[in-house]
């Protein structure tokens, strides 16, 4: 459907809607939950269909402040420009006065200038130089790509952002279409940080699922529920094992196919990135920056999660003391220092080289920023969106319209998987979901279990699925969902067009999540050892690609 037609149509059903609502005058009363639903609905599907994020974003937000302002009590056509006041002054400007988004804001733009500067300086023409070395066509471009991603576990925007910009000169020498280096990006960065021992993500893990386990009173530790988990987190593991699947078969299906085959009868598009400098390309004006940047996030993490009590407590082992440390640091703080740092030191190797005169390097680091505007402002929608998703209690209303019917305790493993996957796309945020579920759903399970008569040998393993679940399912429904920020930040590092990203991984998102949910999740609920689980998984991941896919 064309964008201009499904525009007109937007805005015919907004008139109609106005029209109808105008005869029946201001509404009084609470608004009615199920319409909480509708922002994030609206956001997603009119994305979809035009495949344009940022004014689907901005209809999704207005859509929620039209609904607010209609339920207070205000006419229609009143709801309706305090609604557009309020997407602006409220959500828009408000998401950009939270201190972690400024952050990302700040760490992304100062990243872009880093990556400009070693683009024309002739640094990343060295870096494709040397890995082209390695690289001698698709297959191996995308492994290189996925085992670089593999090295940087500790952070997914770090990941995302680094591996991304590093690959996308290769990638695009290679004839591999930028959709494939968005989609290994990001599959592979979330599931290695999500279940990792020490990155940033354990942290926050580790304190949800605290709070789930100190409201019933269970005498375990965070850690090792966490650790038990992890025999249950199909989805993280089966997406890994899946895109090294397609990557060494050399098959794809759906979407992705055909961007693959446009990429290998497409002209290699890679050239000289020095832009016309006269100078020769040297790795080294890209590894330093880049090892700063990298090197400096461990560090920044290092230091703002240290704790000395921690390192001084002889009853913890080194793992453990870096796990906490790393897992109670501030990520957004450590990014921000790390990308501020690699940029000056791009700047200042630049200089020392002679490459480029002081005011050019300014110049083409501005250029830099500007090239992280349309990446910035598809984020602050999607945070807007966020916040009123937030204020009109979507999570919960979805959350409470799934738990609401007596189960087994045996189905509520895969059914937390599916909230999750649904508050995860709904919302963009895989965090968020995990915050809104844990203390929900792990007390929920407990007591279930407990009513049903099973013991502590029958109970544990279904809770530690349940753990899994939740941090699987909000993988899953954050990598399909076109408002969610790492998604959005994998398509900008690889300088992929973001729905084309969107639809183009949905496919495989949806195809592993349907193998972890009744290979995976399911069987290991009902008392199938998870092993078994997983190679009958993995095997059927391995017949969809054989039979579905085909050779690019």
């Amino acid at each position: 459907m064309k964008k201009k037609t499904v525009l007109i149509i937007v805005f015919a059903v907004i008139v109609i809607a106005i029209a109808v609502l105008s005869f029946l005058g201001p509404i009084s009363g609470p608004m009615p939950m199920w319409m909480s639903i509708l922002p994030p609905l609206v956001a997603i599907l009119m994305a979809l269909l035009i495949k344009e994020v940022i004014s689907s974003l901005f209809v999704g937000v207005l859509t929620g402040t039209f609904i607010m302002a209609l339920f207070s009590g205000q006419s229609p056509a009143l709801a309706l420009g305090s609604g557009v006041l309020r997407t602006v002054d409220t959500f828009i400007v408000g998401s950009l006065f939270d201190d972690e988004h400024i952050l990302i804001v700040v760490f992304t733009m100062a990243i872009g200038g880093m990556v400009r500067i070693i683009t024309v300086n002739g640094g990343m023409q060295g870096v494709v130089n040397w890995l082209s070395r390695f690289v001698r066509g698709p297959r191996s471009g995308q492994l290189m790509t996925f085992l670089m991603d593999l090295c940087i576990f500790f952070d997914d925007y770090s990941n995302t952002l680094v591996v991304g910009n590093t690959m996308r000169p290769i990638v695009d020498k290679k004839r591999i279409s930028r959709e494939k280096l968005a989609y290994i990006v990001d599959s592979t960065s979330a599931p290695v940080v999500a279940v990792a021992f020490v990155t940033t993500w354990i942290g926050a893990e580790l304190s949800y699922i605290q709070d789930g386990i100190s409201t019933i009173g269970l005498d375990v530790s965070a850690y090792s529920v966490f650790f038990q988990s992890l025999s249950y987190s199909f989805y993280p593991f089966l997406t890994l094992g899946f895109v090294l699947m397609l990557i060494f078969s050399g098959r794809d299906f759906g979407p992705m196919l055909k961007a693959e085959r446009q990429a290998r009868r497409a002209s290699a598009n890679a050239t000289d990135m020095r832009d016309g400098v006269a100078k020769p390309a040297h790795i080294i004006d890209a590894l330093i920056p880049l090892s700063v940047l990298i090197f400096g996030t461990i560090v920044g993490l290092a230091f703002t999660g240290y704790d000395a009590t921690v390192w001084n407590d002889s009853s913890l082992d080194f793992f453990s003391k870096l796990s906490a440390t790393i897992g109670a640091a501030n990520s957004y703080q450590a990014l921000l220092w790390a990308s501020l740092l690699s940029l000056l030191t791009s700047i200042i190797m630049t200089l020392m080289r002679g490459v480029l005169e002081f005011g050019k390097v300014m110049e083409e680091m501005v250029e830099g920023f500007k090239s992280m505007f349309n990446a910035v402002l598809i984020l602050t929608m999607a945070w807007s969106i966020a916040l009123v998703t937030k204020e009109m209690h979507t999570a919960e209303f979805v959350s409470q319209l799934l738990l609401k019917w007596s189960l087994s305790p045996v189905l509520v493993p895969a059914l937390t998987f599916v909230l999750a996957a649904l508050i995860g796309f709904s919302t963009g945020t895989s965090w968020g979901t995990m915050a809104i579920l844990y203390p929900l759903i792990l007390p929920s399970t407990w007591l279930l279990c407990q009513e049903q008569g099973l013991t502590m040998d029958g109970t544990m393993p279904i809770f530690y699925n349940v753990v899994a679940s939740v941090l699987a399912g909000s993988v899953m429904g954050d990598h399909c969902s076109p408002i969610s920020d790492t998604t959005i930040m994998s398509s900008l590092a690889s300088g992929c067009n973001h729905m084309n990203h969107v639809s183009t991984q949905m496919p495989y998102a949806l195809t592993v999540g349907g193998v972890a949910l009744l290979v995976g999740v399911l069987p290991s609920a009902m008392g199938l050892p998870s092993w078994i689980s997983f190679l009958a998984a993995f095997a059927l991941l391995a017949v969809i690609i054989r039979f579905l896919g085909k050779k690019v």
